[in-house]
């Protein structure tokens, strides 16, 4: 189909909205390995959870068979109000980089939470509320999921407690009172309010937190208040199965001028927007009908595909959460307080770590200059500022494009732009003064928080 037909904004009708979320593990071969008890290393089941999460979604989280869940007409109701998404051809960032490739990104930053977090917030907190629950705790890294979690709640009247990782408590203060508007209530993580974050404080004192601190937290938090349980942003697979609500519209999107996406990339941090891009796609390669690409971007400050191990590890640093198997770099890994802070977490998910394992998706690891770079080249033509995270999937989907322009190839490219980085301007700030630097972890680093990985 010649360009002239594809519009700049792909738009889809309220209509053509998915009645269901797509489950993948269901076309998986090899399926992700389950959950495991810390205590007994068997395999978690309904009764071992409830006592965390609620009890549909624990449901969902166990469920590898069903292809696909129905969504709740409440949940797609409160979709409609920033659903779907537009699906944007990029026709300056082509022309700025002069390359024959098409490329083309999913916008997940028009609603206030700024995000992609509030697909899952809102079915988290839907079936939280019909539980009959007083509220949920959470944790949150760059503060996309905990405001996405603040508005859901405030939605269904629910209190919301939200661990916030420290350097980015203090990098975004905007986030955190955007949160407080909705009636959270923010702590620094670690903090001296549960007996995980005194242990953390004490064993690294001065600390900058990470997501496997905070995780740590929001579950004691949980547990010890009667009507709450925890809820999670990324990594857990129910998810990345509320998440497919992006990969869907997007395919109905492409399939509407029959474009055949070459290669799909997204940042990768614990999984959630990386897996609900691509999991509808990665369901035709898996069934024989489709041969693309799938790319994750990680932060060369913590990657934990390109360099971490697949094996069990514990999802938080307190270890107070189930093993996963998963690629990681330890759960006592603490990275660098560098500015994507959503992409700061040790592991992966269980069904994209099984997929990379298995050579379905493939893995680059980019430094934060780089990203930055990539950020204020697309913001320049496209008009849009992209949160961090998200300028990580710009960075490579750049790259994959000038490299069509050194072969005259006209491939296909899609990225998920998951939000907007209006919150992130102290980021920006470092990088406009020239002051940003890259940290990447030596293999000493690595080698002694994967020496802190459980051996069984």
């Amino acid at each position: 189909m010649a360009d002239k037909e594809i519009p700049y904004k792909i738009y889809l009708s309220e209509d053509e909205l998915p009645t269901d979320w797509y489950n993948v593990r269901a076309d998986m071969k090899n399926k992700p390995a389950p959950l495991l008890n810390p205590a007994t290393h068997q395999p978690m089941k309904f009764a071992d959870l409830q006592p965390v999460f609620c009890d549909e979604l624990i449901k969902q989280e166990l469920n590898d068979t069903d292809p696909y869940i129905p969504i709740p007409k409440e949940i797609r109701d409160f979709y409609k109000m920033y659903r779907p998404s537009p699906l944007i051809r990029a026709y300056y960032l082509e022309r700025k980089l002069g390359t024959p490739a098409h490329i083309y990104y999913k916008f997940e930053g028009n609603n206030t939470s700024g995000s992609h977090k509030l697909n899952s917030a809102i079915a988290q907190a839907y079936y939280a509320k019909k539980q009959g629950l007083k509220g949920v705790t959470t944790e949150t890294g760059a503060g996309q999921w905990g405001t996405a979690l603040s508005m859901a709640c405030s939605y269904f009247d629910l209190d919301c407690q939200v661990y916030m990782v420290k350097c980015s408590y203090e990098q975004k203060p905007f986030r955190r009172e955007v949160m407080r508007t909705y009636g959270a209530k923010i702590t620094p993580s670690p903090s001296d309010t549960t007996e995980v974050g005194r242990k953390i404080n004490a064993e690294f004192p001065g600390t900058t937190g990470s997501l496997g601190c905070a995780i740590s937290e929001a579950v004691e938090a949980a547990t010890k208040q009667e009507g709450y349980r925890y809820v999670l942003g990324s990594v857990l697979s129910q998810v990345l199965l509320h998440q497919t609500v992006i990969g869907l519209e997007t395919m109905t999107a492409l399939d509407k001028y029959g474009i055949k996406p070459d290669m799909i990339i997204g940042c990768a941090g614990g999984g959630s927007n990386l897996g609900g891009l691509i999991s509808p796609f990665m369901g035709r390669k898996l069934r024989g009908e489709s041969d693309c690409r799938f790319i994750a971007v990680e932060p060369a400050s913590c990657p934990s595909l390109t360099r971490g191990k697949y094996v069990y590890d514990f999802c938080d640093t307190g270890h107070v959460c189930p093993l996963a198997k998963m690629y990681t770099l330890g759960s006592e890994f603490i990275p660098s307080a560098n500015h994507a802070g959503g992409l700061r977490y040790h592991g992966m998910s269980s069904i994209l770590s099984q997929l990379y394992d298995d050579k379905l998706i493939e893995a680059r690891a980019v430094e934060q200059t780089s990203v930055f770079k990539a950020a204020q080249e697309f913001a320049r033509v496209e008009g849009i500022l992209p949160a961090p995270e998200s300028s990580h999937a710009i960075k490579v989907a750049m790259d994959e494009a000038l490299k069509c322009k050194e072969t005259g190839e006209a491939k296909n490219i899609v990225f998920g732009l998951t939000g907007t980085g209006y919150f992130d301007m102290y980021a920006y700030k470092a990088f406009n003064d020239g002051t940003m630097g890259d940290y990447i972890p030596t293999d000493e680093d690595l080698k002694r928080a994967f020496d802190t990985i459980p051996k069984f």
